[in-house]
């Protein structure tokens, strides 16, 4: 395609749009279009789930009889088909847009290209791949969970430069911080473009979190908490039962849902029996995330300790990563390390990882990376 300084400046704007939609939109896709005339923006919109209507199609409206003739850029495909809305590529017909300029094919393979050839055959010319990278970033959610009905797995973790990831013998619901007020403020937006999260029940009985969203951004839904906990040791008093409001999740083993599951069930928990013996094995992984899948939950965040974060590892789930390093070293003996053990060369840990981005976050390093399998 031929790229104008215009069309990546309009094509910057709608993934810009698209972005205001975190929190708002799964399990659908963040999108952001933008409706252009003469060099002017004359319309603009971004999807948000419970508002039903396509980015696009809050842009077309906007724009009223000024979309006649006009561009549209957009970063994910028009829909052409009957689902929560009608077809958007017919919408875009009906109203004469003139051109699209589209950054990629909707991976749900009810759209899958569909659109783009329907506007097509209507004789509207359709440009699409401009910042396509960044738009399949963006949405790197959507797109594993409607290829895999599985959710995207991000390992987020603080630490110090010795990889270490807490204090020894540190008192139960007492928190000694590794990372500083920025890297904290951070982590809950983090949270917050998550479904869920995900800790082990050694955390919870060593912590007491809360896990919950704190950015104050509004979401669609409540942030799911996540505990694997074999044996159902999660006490009523925690935190984390005391604020359950469905959106608590314990996954255990069967015997354990006999003895202690109803006493979790009256107080808001869901006991789910999916864990074999050995939390690390694969099995137990995939029948978890098939778990969350099955709730359309099409992203989880890890934030667990040694144990977890091991089994993660091992299993080879982990899409993401986001390492906090404080600049601190504990050197003790008796600090909990970030992984529990060796992973070894027959674990499914990646080889290597694809250093995607390091910045600095209040007096804390930041380092975003991907799995390579």
């Amino acid at each position: 395609m031929n790229t104008s300084a215009d069309d990546l400046t309009f094509m910057k704007k709608a993934l810009e749009l698209a972005r205001r939609g975190i929190g708002q939109v799964s399990p659908g896709a963040l999108v952001g279009a933008v409706v252009v005339k003469h060099g002017d923006i004359v319309g603009e919109g971004f999807y948000q789930y419970d508002r039903r209507k396509h980015a696009e199609v809050i842009a077309v409206e906007k724009a009223g009889r000024k979309a006649a003739g006009a561009t549209l850029y957009l970063n994910l495909e028009p829909c052409s088909h009957f689902g929560r809305t009608p077809p958007c590529a017919d919408f875009l017909i009906q109203n004469k847009i003139r051109r699209v300029v589209c950054a990629m094919k909707d991976p749900n393979p009810l759209v899958s290209g569909k659109g783009f050839q329907k506007l097509r055959k209507a004789g509207i010319p359709v440009e699409t791949g401009l910042l396509g990278d960044e738009a399949a970033r963006l949405n790197e959610q959507f797109v594993k969970h409607v290829a895999t009905g599985k959710p995207f797995v991000t390992l987020k973790t603080a630490m110090t430069l010795d990889g270490k990831i807490a204090f020894p013998n540190q008192k139960r619901g007492s928190i000694t911080w590794i990372t500083g007020e920025s890297a904290r403020r951070r982590v809950h937006d983090i949270r917050h473009a998550h479904d869920a999260i995900l800790v082990g029940i050694n955390t919870v009985l060593k912590d007491d979190p809360q896990l919950t969203d704190r950015s104050g951004r509004p979401r669609r839904r409540r942030l799911l908490r996540v505990i694997l906990d074999a044996q159902l040791r999660l006490p009523l008093r925690s935190q984390i039962v005391r604020s359950a409001h469905e959106d608590v999740l314990a996954f255990c083993q069967t015997s354990a849902k006999k003895s202690a599951g109803p006493a979790l069930a009256k107080h808001g928990v869901e006991v789910v029996p999916c864990l074999k013996t050995g939390l690390s094995t694969s099995a137990n992984w995939n029948n978890i995330l098939k778990e969350l899948g099955k709730r359309q939950i099409q992203s989880l965040l890890i934030e667990g300790g040694a144990a977890t974060n091991s089994s993660a590892l091992r299993a080879g789930v982990v899409d993401k990563f986001h390492f906090f390093i404080a600049p601190k070293i504990l050197n003790g003996r008796d600090a909990v390390p970030v992984f529990a053990e060796d992973l070894g060369r027959s674990s499914r840990v990646p080889a290597s990882v694809d250093l995607w981005s390091i910045e600095f976050v209040g007096e804390d390093l930041l380092v975003t990376a991907y799995a390579v399998n």
